[in-house]
């Protein structure tokens, strides 16, 4: 039921119409694609994620407002552990939060455990 969701979800945020047709077009979609039913995750890790969606939607916007206010001239790579026993769904989720905000973007997953992020900010950073 949380893969149909998330996937459904996907669905419009890709093509951002809520029609009946289009509906139709994402469950149908949802259910063609493959499954895979090796890792299950707990409910507190989607729950988690959840928060983090509700907190990076207005974080987004925030961000937004700065760089079109004030000009980000500084730009860093840093490498961000990832939490430790995360699925490859919530490993994409992860990425998809990071790189939802303006000023961040993945460049890299390590298989190390590890995200390559390129950030921008308004000031130097030590």
């Amino acid at each position: 039921m949380v893969n149909l969701l998330l996937r459904l979800g996907i669905w419009f945020l890709l093509t951002a119409d809520l029609s009946v047709a289009n509906i139709l077009i994402g469950l149908v979609v949802s259910l063609l694609l493959p499954r895979c039913f090796t890792a299950h995750e707990p409910m507190r890790e989607w729950l988690i994620i959840a928060w983090e969606t509700v907190v990076a939607l207005p974080q987004a916007y925030w961000e937004a407002c700065q760089m079109i206010l004030s000009p980000h001239r500084h730009e860093s790579i840093t490498m961000d552990r990832v939490r430790p026993n995360r699925s490859p769904r919530l490993i994409f989720l992860d990425i998809f939060l990071i790189t939802f905000t303006p000023k961040t973007v993945v460049l890299k997953y390590h298989q190390a455990g590890q995200y390559e992020v390129h950030r921008v900010s308004d000031r130097k950073t030590p």
